[in-house]
């Protein structure tokens, strides 16, 4: 067999860190910051426990990475929105369905259940902070007003409406062990609570 060229051991290594984090964002959006240890985060990986120090210095550089690599995506998706085609109410449901999908919903849980905490990593804390849900909602005002006035959103504090809508997705991906039963509504069912 050929040595490994430094492209195949560079792709090898990307794919181990990634698989890291991966496995780091199930379980911190599980059990939270001080609940996850990093023995879980090896055993969710199915990796030594050693072998994740090789790629993050600590438990706190392996979450801050996770909190920051999270609020950009989250970050582009809301300011690349208003160029999604179709209406408000089309994109607003684009969002609303990206936040439903399976391979997103851990990513939600790991921010939702860190901004309710002081117990993350101090820099985990100041992303959070620059980033707040306030910031996030006020670059969806512009779209849900846009949609007001073509008659497609409920009238009212366009703010309000938002954070209400909001609320009740948060709190319904939060909810995962009570919904396995039933699963989560689809977007359509949720963008009811919008319409006029």
């Amino acid at each position: 067999m050929s040595p490994l060229n430094k492209h195949q051991l560079n792709q090898i290594r990307d794919e181990r860190r990634e698989q890291i984090k991966q496995a780091a964002l199930i379980r911190f959006a599980r059990h939270g910051y001080l609940g996850t240890k990093t023995s879980m985060i090896a055993a969710e990986a199915g990796i030594s426990e050693g072998l994740i120090f090789r790629y993050f210095k600590s438990k706190d550089v392996l979450f801050t990475t996770l909190v920051q690599e999270l609020i950009e995506e989250a970050k582009l998706e809301t300011e690349n929105l208003q160029y999604l085609p179709g209406s408000p109410f089309e994109q607003i449901k684009a969002l609303t369905t990206g936040m439903l999908d399976e391979s997103s919903k851990y990513a939600f849980m790991l921010i939702l259940r860190a901004r309710k905490t002081d117990e993350i990593p101090e820099e985990a804390a100041r992303i959070l902070e620059q980033h707040s849900e306030d910031v996030i909602l006020e670059r969806l005002i512009s779209i849900f007003i846009q949609g007001q006035e073509a008659g497609e959103f409920s009238p009212g504090d366009p703010r309000k409406l938002l954070a209400w809508y909001f609320s009740i997705i948060n709190c319904l991906i939060m909810e995962e062990v009570a919904m396995e039963e039933y699963g989560l509504p689809n977007a359509d069912y949720l963008m009811r609570f919008l319409k006029t």
